[in-house]
Order: structure tokens, then C-alpha cells, then sequence
């Protein structure tokens, strides 16, 4: 509901843009949560090339997703998997041609930048008895991507059973970060670029990339865009100067 209360927000604010055409506005573009940092950054060196600064809406994938599908207005949508994407496509909504996998990134077990904790995730890790009497905070792992990462990862691990009723599900993946900032949960599960992009929170162990399906960000013109700017925008951030700007943020090729 929150999420959705942010979505009409900006969509009215969008709206009250005084007389400003889709040109001089900037394309519309729907992204993870995760890539908060490093997309501002390349919104920014576009916007310094003489463009019309994109409009960023940042939350979890599958909200997003969700919102598209309903019909909210959008150019660009990128995706911090490749399955929500795929609903979109389903849907028929994106631009033939226009998606590719853009990024990679790791995934990471956080604990307050305080702590001192060590831990491996592998098999039987003590991950239970690390959390004491607290919970693990984590993206929804039924549907936002980073929680569907790290619920496959320690299920392959072996230890989803004994963490599955201590959870603390959040709405997206910074949201589950800022559980662990603020104290509310002792552990969570983030991607790497999220716990460097933080100074409240430290990593305490790095999950195997074999434990879980490669993490990969596509991205894609959606098919109702009419906006001039926003295929240059996809383009720029496919390119060499686009992905150097998210590796200096801790991103990976895809």
C-alpha cells in the first residue's frame, strides 16, 4: 500500500510537470532498488551531456513489474532478474530488440558495521545460532529478487529450515538492509553493492555464487514509450561508459 501511495505520488507529480513536454522531462524510468547509487550516477552523466535528466522510480522488481503490467506509464524498466522481466515480456510490453542483460552482482550475509561476526555460508553454516534471538531481514522471498536469491541459496546450503520462521521479510532489498541499520534484526541477506553503499552495516560472509541462479539485471525499452530520449538512454547505459559507471559502484558484468 505504501508503495503504491509512492507510485500515484510520483505519477501526479509527473503530471503537475508545468507544460513540460516528454522531451524536456526525461524518459521514465522503473528500477530495482538495488541500483539506486549507481543509476542516479549515470542519470546524471546523461543529463551532463546535454539530455533531459531520466526520472527515476526505484522499488523492488516485482512490484515494478506488477505496476507495469497494471498500466503504469513508464520508458525503461530494469530488473534485477530475469523472471520478472519475463512477466513483463509475457505481457507483450516491451520493445522488441531493445532488452539485454545489462549487470551481475553477488550476494552477501550483513551485520551491523559495530559487530565483529565472521561467517562462511556453506553447507550446515551456523547461521540459526548467529541470529541469537533475532530475525533475518531479507526481501520477500516469494516474489522481490534478492529474497528469491537467498532463500535458493540457503536452501541450497541447507539452512532455509532452520531460519524459515525467523524471518524479517522486507518490500525490496534496501528495505531489508535498513532493517539490520537500525538494529531491528541482528543478519540479513543483501547483494553486495548494497552493503557498499552503506556505512551502517558490514559484510559478514559472501554466499558461493554457485548456491543460487546467476544475478543478472536485464533492461528494455517498454513497448508504450514514446519518449525521444529513452532508447539513448538504454544505449548509454549498455555502453562502455554506462557499465563503468555501475562497476565503480560494485557492479558486475552480467
Amino acid at each position: 500500500m505504501i508503495l503504491l501511495r509512492r507510485l500515484l505520488l510520483f505519477l501526479l507529480l509527473l503530471g503537475l510537470a508545468p507544460a513540460a513536454t516528454a522531451a524536456e522531462r526525461g524518459p521514465v524510468v522503473m528500477a530495482a532498488a538495488s541500483l539506486q547509487e549507481a543509476l542516479t550516477a549515470a542519470a546524471d552523466a546523461w543529463a551532463a551531456k546535454g539530455h533531459a535528466r531520466p526520472l527515476l522510480s526505484f522499488a523492488g522488481s516485482s512490484a515494478l513489474a506488477r505496476q507495469i503490467v497494471a498500466g503504469a506509464p513508464a520508458d525503461l524498466f530494469l530488473s534485477a532478474d530475469e523472471p520478472w522481466m519475463d512477466a513483463v515480456a509475457k505481457a507483450g510490453l516491451l520493445r522488441p530488440g531493445t532488452r539485454t542483460t545489462l549487470l551481475g552482482n553477488r550476494l552477501v550475509l550483513v551485520g551491523p558495521a559495530s559487530g565483529r561476526l565472521r561467517l562462511t555460508p556453506a553447507p550446515g553454516f551456523p547461521l540459526a545460532h548467529a541470529l541469537g534471538g533475532g530475525r533475518l531481514a531479507l526481501a520477500d522471498p516469494d516474489a522481490v529478487p534478492a529474497g528469491k536469491y537467498a532463500k535458493a541459496a540457503l536452501t541450497a546450503l541447507g539452512v532455509w529450515r532452520g531460519v524459515a520462521g525467523r524471518l524479517a521479510p522486507a518490500e525490496n532489498v534496501r528495505a531489508a538492509m535498513a532493517l539490520v541499520e537500525h538494529g531491528a534484526a541482528p543478519l540479513g541477506i543483501v547483494y553486495a553493492t548494497d552493503a557498499r553503499a552503506s556505512k551502517r552495516v558490514r559484510v559478514v560472509g559472501i554466499f558461493p555464487a554457485s548456491s543460487h541462479p546467476p544475478i543478472r539485471y536485464p533492461v528494455a525499452l517498454l513497448k508504450a514509450s514514446r519518449h525521444p530520449d529513452a532508447m539513448g538512454f538504454r544505449n548509454f547505459l549498455a555502453s562502455r561508459e554506462g557499465r563503468a559507471i555501475f562497476a565503480r559502484y560494485g557492479f558486475a558484468a552480467p
